[in-house]
């Protein structure tokens, strides 16, 4: 009996299906949408009214906002503790990296609705403090995601570089600045790129702590949810945009620093 030989173009067929039906065609679903009105006519005025309106500006900043101070946040909060981790010779270290992605593994409903809880016994009303409350939860659900590649990047440091630079004389901060903290950009990269990108659009969080509609993803849904894919499509597409943009600014910068971390003694 014959065996089946499959070339690599043959293999890339279930992958290339895919991509056509999940990824490519409801792209050109909201690009259509985009760029028509309710008739199906052409027009940028759906684009002019992104742009023009102080609710979308708006609504998008403060989307920037969050997902910036989240990001920086969860980076504080990150990189001890997984400097910490890496570096330490605790025996159990990998049984503390657990506590930190076991919450993962719960129900993200039941963490959020765990989270409100505690926040309402301290704060009384949630409302009275939503900005305060959107950072604490966007860190609570993303915290995971900074540690871990932080985690990986800081375990693979090479301990010889550090004694190099010790055996130069460099103290432990000298040593930290300049060796340990550039050869960890790609793990505060990847950290950064995976946190900040989602709380843009997170908007669950923000909806289970309290009711609100100043984020890109819940203004997003209060469209399609009226009917109007129009707009929708629109604001959908200029977040794709930043997005894009946002990536390949991210991945730009890492390749140049693995370029570099030759010459970082």
């Amino acid at each position: 009996m014959k065996k089946l030989r499959f070339n690599r173009s043959q293999l890339c067929i279930p992958y290339a299906v895919f991509l056509v039906l999940f990824v490519i065609a409801p792209l050109i679903v909201i690009v259509y949408y985009a760029f028509t009105n309710g008739e199906g006519n052409f027009t940028f005025s759906n684009f002019v009214g992104f742009f023009s309106s102080t609710n979308t500006l708006g609504t998008l900043l403060y989307s920037f906002l969050l997902s910036i101070v989240t990001t920086l946040v969860c980076l504080v909060i990150a990189y001890p503790t997984a400097y910490i981790l890496a570096r330490s010779n605790f025996k159990k270290k990998y049984v503390l990296l657990l506590l930190f992605i076991l919450p993962m593994w719960i129900n993200f409903t039941l963490r959020i609705t765990a989270l409100k809880e505690i926040l309402s016994v301290l704060e009384g009303n949630l409302a009275a403090y939503p900005f305060l409350n959107s950072v604490i939860g966007m860190t609570f659900d993303f915290l995971p995601f900074m540690i871990l590649p932080l985690y990986t990047s800081l375990l693979k440091l090479d301990n010889s570089l550090l004694e190099a630079a010790a055996d130069l004389g460099g103290n432990k901060f000298t040593v930290f600045l300049r060796v340990t903290l550039p050869l960890s950009v790609p793990g505060i990269v990847s950290g950064v790129t995976m946190v900040l990108l989602p709380s843009m659009t997170n908007y669950v969080v923000l909806d289970m702590l309290y009711n609100s509609t100043y984020i890109m993803g819940s203004l997003i849904g209060s469209y399609f949810s009226a009917y109007d894919w129009n707009n929708g499509s629109m604001i959908s597409l200029v977040l794709l945009v930043i997005i894009f943009l946002v990536t390949l600014v991210t991945n730009r910068f890492s390749d140049k620093d693995s370029n570099n971390r030759g010459a970082v003694l």
